[in-house]
């Protein structure tokens, strides 16, 4: 579905990704673990067309656009880090925001609908201004808004970032229901343990550079990832 073959990314002189290959299956969740500035969300920021980059992407067989409105229209959306969201708008004037490319009025309707069950305590807030939101209903609406362009594709960035321990228990609930829902997840995730208890196929960015790939469920088992990135000596 999608192939990463010899990405690299600048900032000036810094060489922050090193000709790193990455494939996602259709139907998966893939994750990129690694340590705070491994170059995880600069490979995103390169799928989205946000950031310029030296390799080629490929998504259904096709070169992948280099402009980030086209990455949308061909079916991927990118939920950055950070729960970046309209926070002066309405939970569903937020959601709306996520379908603007589209206009098939039936379909994003029962889009929204589909959202508010994933996401019962959007309903619940929907007439409700987004900054006022809890840190973890803030990260839910930026989901839900990503699942409003009708993707087959989610870049998912860091989405347990600040949260109590709960509501991480509840968002890789929710990653788990929307793969269920014939979407590919492409996570990138700090909290190792958590990412590859859910992914079918793992790699571990350093520096950069891919040190490690595989399936999830072997690398949650390996002595030098539990000790690296699960905290086992």
């Amino acid at each position: 579905m999608l192939k990463v073959k010899d990405l690299n990314v600048f900032y000036g002189g810094i060489h922050a990704i090193r000709g790193i290959d990455v494939n996602v299956k259709k139907g998966e969740i893939v994750t990129i673990i690694g340590s705070n500035g491994a170059g995880k969300s600069s490979m995103l920021n390169a799928i989205s067309g946000v950031i310029k980059y030296q390799g080629h992407i490929e998504y259904n067989g096709q070169p992948l656009s280099t402009h980030a409105h086209s990455v949308v229209k061909s079916g991927i959306c990118q939920v950055p880090e950070g729960r970046v969201i309209f926070a002066n708008l309405t939970v569903h004037e937020n959601l709306k925001m996520g379908a603007y490319l589209r206009n098939d009025t039936k379909g994003i309707n029962a889009d929204f609908e589909r959202v508010y069950e994933l996401f019962p305590r959007l309903k619940e807030r929907e007439k409700q201004i987004a900054g006022t939101l809890s840190g973890g209903e803030q990260q839910m609406l930026a989901m839900g808004r990503g699942l409003m362009s009708s993707p087959e594709l989610i870049l998912l960035d860091e989405p347990s970032l600040g949260l109590a321990p709960l509501l991480i228990n509840t968002i890789f609930e929710i990653i788990k229901e929307i793969k269920s829902m014939g979407k590919t997840i492409l996570l990138v995730e700090q909290n190792a343990f958590k990412a590859l208890s859910i992914a079918d196929y793992a790699y571990v960015l350093e520096q950069g550079v891919i040190t490690s790939e595989g399936k999830a469920s072997d690398l949650i088992k390996d002595p030098k990832i539990q000790e690296a990135y699960l905290g086992k000596k």
